[in-house]
């Protein structure tokens, strides 16, 4: 299967890429993640699919991909993107809120400054 052109993919089209998984769902969280820095429409779209079973079932190790949209929304660092990861992290179960602020060492995902 060949490699999309993530980078010249809509945000509607990548938010498609991951709702249908496969091997290149990865690179469309991360291309979100870029985009949400200076398009609020992209940090949205992220914060949408953090909502999904399965982004938040897909794991390496114990971070899931809901976690890596998550801290790319906090990374992006604009008050939007900030306020969709606030929610994102609310929506997810009290085990992995846990997880991901261990793994983010903070006590709070307000401090978070990845």
């Amino acid at each position: 299967m060949p490699e999309p052109p993530v980078g010249e993919m809509s945000n509607a089209a990548l938010a498609d890429l991951v709702r249908v998984g496969g091997p290149f769902r990865g690179k469309a969280v991360y291309e979100l993640g870029d985009r949400a820095a200076t398009e609020g429409d992209a940090a949205t779209t992220l914060g949408e699919l953090t909502r999904l079973p399965l982004v938040r079932e897909d794991r390496i190790h114990r971070v899931s991909l809901a976690w890596a949209a998550i801290v790319a929304l906090l990374a992006a660092e604009t008050p939007h993107a900030r306020q969709v990861a606030y929610r994102a992290f609310a929506a997810l179960p009290e085990p992995d809120q846990q997880g991901l602020l261990d793994h983010l060492r903070c006590r709070r995902i307000e401090d978070a400054h990845p």
